[in-house]
């Protein structure tokens, strides 16, 4: 079943927020190499691949569905951190502006009645209630440390210790 227009432009401006995460992460990161912290660092950059992934996962449905998937303008992300709290308050505040986004896009799609967006938007749910409670770990985690330099070397070593997975994959649902 083709998408109504109204959905597609609502899935069209989510896939462009995606990407325009994966670009503010993908900043935070380099601001925390620039702070000598390579391994938070990594994990933002892996959190940038991550949203491209999301960003793919949305444009297939878009096109599954019959419909024509576009990335719309993106602009430079104007973040600016001082601290490696500040660096993930950041990333807290944008993961916050694509839950409510994806919430708006499921309201839609119920108000339009399309059941077939369902189980991607589920999934997306989910994944944004696990996403914010991650990086909500991480600020509190940060708060805590402070400007301990000991504290904060050891919480770089341990996100730098993440997996990296490819932004590729076709992955659907």
């Amino acid at each position: 079943m083709k998408l109504s227009s109204k959905l597609e432009k609502a899935f069209n401006a989510q896939i462009t927020l995606e990407f325009q995460a994966s670009l503010v992460y993908r900043q935070l990161a380099i601001e925390l190499e620039m702070m000598d912290l390579p391994g938070m660092a990594a994990w933002l950059r892996h959190q940038a691949d991550e949203e491209i992934v999301h960003a793919n996962k949305f444009i297939d449905h878009v096109a599954d569905r019959d419909n024509h998937p576009v990335i719309g303008a993106t602009t430079a992300p104007q973040v600016k951190v001082r601290s490696v709290l500040d660096a993930f308050k950041a990333a807290l505040a944008h993961e916050e502006r694509v839950s409510e986004s994806i919430r708006n896009l499921y309201r839609i799609a119920e108000s339009e009645g399309d059941l077939d967006s369902r189980p991607l938007l589920n999934w997306f749910i989910e994944e944004q209630v696990e996403e914010e409670a991650t990086v909500k770990e991480i600020v509190g985690r940060v708060t805590m440390i402070k400007d301990d330099g000991p504290g904060l070397l050891r919480l770089d070593e341990e996100l730098g210790a993440r997996p990296v997975a490819t932004t590729e994959a076709r992955t659907k649902g």
